[in-house]
């Protein structure tokens, strides 16, 4: 004799199938985004990719962060510039499409602007001088500059010894263009 439940059973059984499949399949995909994250952690960009958003991977690329957070109009942006090999800052800034403008008087070895910033007909927005306007001839006021900041691998943030265009970085390391106003961010913050 058959049982009259028996269909219910079965068709109970397959839905639960179906169920613990859906859910063993939101797990798996769950794990895939998590992994992604860590994974980026430790491989380097694809082949192909010079640059990427992003801090590199340890060991495997120059990091570079521009920040004129401080400024109107101003934010931190940070780019992995992919490499095995020692590279000037100058190639990352130029891979990035960075503008940088020097003073007249010192040329690119101290930086005046970084993509138009601060602004060369408003003031810069310090509380110390309010009408202060950036003019790029000599050295910036010590109150709103621009600074070229190095990290070696294992090391601490320092002022870089060199401008742009001669300072060079290995695999691992970091560099900051670090706009500074009314005494903040003293320091790159990582």
């Amino acid at each position: 004799m058959r049982s009259p439940y028996a269909g219910t059973v079965t068709s109970t059984t397959r839905l639960l199938t179906l169920f613990a499949a859906g859910a063993l399949a939101l797990g798996l995909s769950a794990c895939a985004s998590t992994g992604a994250a860590e994974r980026a952690e430790t491989e380097s960009p694809d082949p192909g990719q010079t640059l990427v958003d992003g801090t590199c991977p340890t060991g495997k690329g120059v990091t570079l962060t521009v920040d004129a957070s401080p400024l109107k109009g101003g934010s931190s942006q940070t780019w992995c510039y992919a490499t095995t090999e020692k590279v000037t800052v100058a190639d990352i800034v130029a891979a990035v499409g960075l503008s940088i403008e020097g003073t007249k008087q010192y040329g690119d070895q101290v930086i005046c602007r970084v993509n138009g910033l601060p602004s060369a007909s408003e003031p810069v927005g310090s509380a110390q001088d309010p009408a202060y306007v950036e003019k790029c001839e000599g050295m910036p006021a010590a109150f709103a500059y621009w600074a070229l900041w190095a990290k070696p691998v294992g090391g601490a943030w320092d002022y870089a010894q060199e401008g742009v265009s001669t300072l060079t970085a290995q695999p691992g390391e970091s560099v900051e263009l670090l706009f500074t106003l009314d005494g903040a961010p003293a320091a790159p913050s990582a």
